[in-house]
């Protein structure tokens, strides 16, 4: 019974007739032929890739996991003091939804921001106290005031800001880049996530897979994701007794068993397994080399701030996405929990802009003074931003901020992208957008765009539709803040 089952099985594997095997075959030999074959590259671009010149060739994406209140770091209300504690007009609300956490409140009192904000820079951008040394590097900067997106609940804006869809199984951002355009180094995957310590005192929303996962796309394009302590990967070291050399005999034995098993079954996956035990090889030899800080100057490492030194800090974290970079990683993502202030503004927002602020600062000026600014595109915000109505009990000198999907604020600084400049506008109460709306996708097809790609022409084919991060509905790029 079993033989002839297998016998079936792999007639159907193998035949020219079997839909199965066509389609495999049809997905492996596009990864196969639609890849540039440079010279010796262990991960290619796919071939036609990118469509035009890039700006930029490596993305650092600095996500504020849990939503930065916009009000209190970028977006300067000073008209809001006159409001305190007065409800927020029905005309300004508009019966918009909000969540479960302030439904049932009785009333919702407008809180102003209770930090000072300063003008900085040529451009002369207002900038929170919070934030003195991003205050520092504005004239590189892109703010965009009025990003928004569909989701009000951290689980689903999340997935959405880093796949482009609130329904999970979809590929992220740095697995689209992955896939498109793969990696400069040989040693170093194409896509590496980090997820440092945070200093709130709150507990942090829980971080997804999915927000680094390949989704439909062959799985070699997720993210590899480096521990935040002291050892970023576990088992890089040989065991005792093994040597180098047995081990490269043991690989090349195991690659040789996969590679027939795929001559049999054309299962696109098993080229995955070969690629990830590869890569494995290669990165016991980088990977020690990346997270040695040891032949930095002095003056980089006190640019990071006292953190640096710190194994999984975001210090050290922006600094080992400076050194990724450098060496030919594609996409580097921080992920930095604890930004959901739903009370306690006063304590922990000030604690989770220490963790960031000197880190983000140096980074940029760090890319810009080793001449690689120009190619690499900074990204910097959340999911969403907060609302400008107090959650909780308000004080003058505290107060708590539900989610706040209809317009946030984030940054953009580097290749391909305008310094110095703000986009968009909002109401008086950071409420509603009143000019220039950036949705989370035109967002996307602008980060594409940087790096060479026409976000309507990269698709992929899955469930009978043609795939894309940008979504079937029109998303355009934001020309206005391009260089």
């Amino acid at each position: 019974m079993w033989n002839s089952y297998f016998d079936r099985r792999r007639f159907l594997g193998q035949s020219s007739l079997s839909v199965g095997s066509i389609a495999l075959a049809a997905m492996s030999t596009r990864d196969r032929v639609g890849a540039t074959q440079g010279p010796g590259a262990v991960h290619p671009a796919m071939e036609g890739l990118p469509h035009f010149a890039p700006k930029a060739k490596s993305i650092i994406y600095l996500h504020m996991n849990g939503g930065p209140s916009q009000i209190d770091l970028w977006d300067y209300k000073p008209s809001l003091a006159e409001q305190f504690d007065k409800d927020l007009p029905d005309s300004i609300r508009k019966g918009q939804r909000i969540t479960t956490m302030t439904s049932g409140q009785a009333r919702l009192p407008v809180a102003p921001s209770k930090f000072k904000f300063q003008q900085h820079g040529q451009c002369g951008r207002w900038v929170s106290e919070l934030l003195p040394h991003t205050a520092g590097v504005v004239d590189d900067l892109a703010v965009i005031k009025t990003v928004h997106t569909n989701a009000i609940n951290h689980d689903p804006a999340c997935t959405f800001v880093m796949t482009g869809s609130e329904v999970p199984g979809k590929a992220s951002l740095g697995s689209w880049l992955s896939y498109g355009l793969g990696s400069q180094s040989d040693d170093l995957p194409a896509f590496v996530v980090l997820t440092p310590t945070w200093s709130a005192g709150a507990m942090a929303q829980a971080l997804f897979t999915r927000m680094w996962s390949s989704g439909f796309l062959p799985t070699k394009h997720t993210g590899v994701a480096l521990r935040s302590g002291a050892d970023p990967v576990l088992y890089l070291r040989n065991p005792d007794g093994v040597q180098p050399q047995d081990r490269r005999s043991m690989l090349d034995a195991l690659s040789n068993l996969n590679k027939h098993r795929f001559e049999m079954l054309e299962d696109p996956e098993i080229q995955t397994r070969i690629a990830q035990y590869e890569m494995a090889y290669r990165m016991q030899t980088s990977v020690p080399e990346l997270v040695e800080f040891d032949e930095e100057p002095a003056n980089v490492l006190e640019m990071y701030g006292p953190e640096v030194s710190k194994p999984g800090s975001f210090a050290a974290s922006a600094l080992l996405a400076r050194r990724m970079v450098e060496r030919g990683v594609r996409v580097v993502q921080i992920l930095h929990r604890g930004w959901d202030q739903h009370g306690n503004i006063a304590g922990d927002l000030p604690a989770q802009c220490r963790d960031v602020d000197q880190a983000c600062a140096a980074l940029v000026k760090d890319l810009k003074q080793r001449g690689l600014l120009d190619s690499t595109l900074v990204v910097w915000g959340g999911e969403f931003g907060r609302t400008v109505y107090c959650q909780g009990g308000l004080t003058k000198t505290n107060y708590g901020r539900d989610h706040h999907p209809k317009c946030f604020s984030m940054w953009m600084a580097g290749g391909g992208i305008k310094g110095g400049i703000e986009y968009g506008s909002t109401d008086d109460y950071s409420y509603n957008i009143a000019q220039d709306p950036v949705h989370i996708n035109d967002l996307n097809a602008t980060i594409l765009h940087c790096m060479g790609i026409d976000h309507q022409r990269f698709t992929f084919p899955f469930q009978g539709l043609e795939q894309r991060l940008t979504g079937v509905e029109p998303q355009r790029v934001v020309s206005e803040v391009l260089a």
